[in-house]
């Protein structure tokens, strides 16, 4: 059992930053294919943000890239979202995603989500 731990969400007004951090708990016998970032806004679907593989390959939404930078520190296993120049459309619950391979099983693990708030 992989448990997702979320920060750094808040209140932000448009323009300005912020840093969401994921550290991933128990399961330290799986491998990690792959981390990231996904968001749900109020009447919309959620949607991939940004992805990042454990060979370090990214994978960004096309509508946040050139913005915000998926990033991994391996040695002590948490994600980051580094989130610049938020729009009010950025307003959504991120969700920590991480798949996982026990080798015989692939799996994916949530956060509980973390809200960030743009203001206009």
């Amino acid at each position: 059992q992989v448990q997702l731990d979320e920060s750094g969400g808040g209140l932000v007004q448009a323009g300005g930053s912020l840093r969401l951090s994921c550290a991933a708990s128990g399961g330290s016998a799986f491998r990690i294919v792959s981390m990231g970032w996904y968001r749900q806004a109020p009447g919309k679907q959620r949607e991939l943000v940004a992805l990042i593989t454990a060979g370090g390959s990214t994978n960004y939404a096309d509508s946040v890239k050139g913005r915000f930078t998926i990033s991994r520190d391996y040695a002590i296993n948490p994600v980051y979202l580094q989130m610049n120049s938020l729009t009010p459309d950025d307003t959504a619950v991120y969700l920590c995603n991480v798949r996982a391979y026990s080798g015989t099983i692939w799996s994916d693990y949530w956060g509980q989500g973390t809200q960030v708030t743009v203001s206009s």
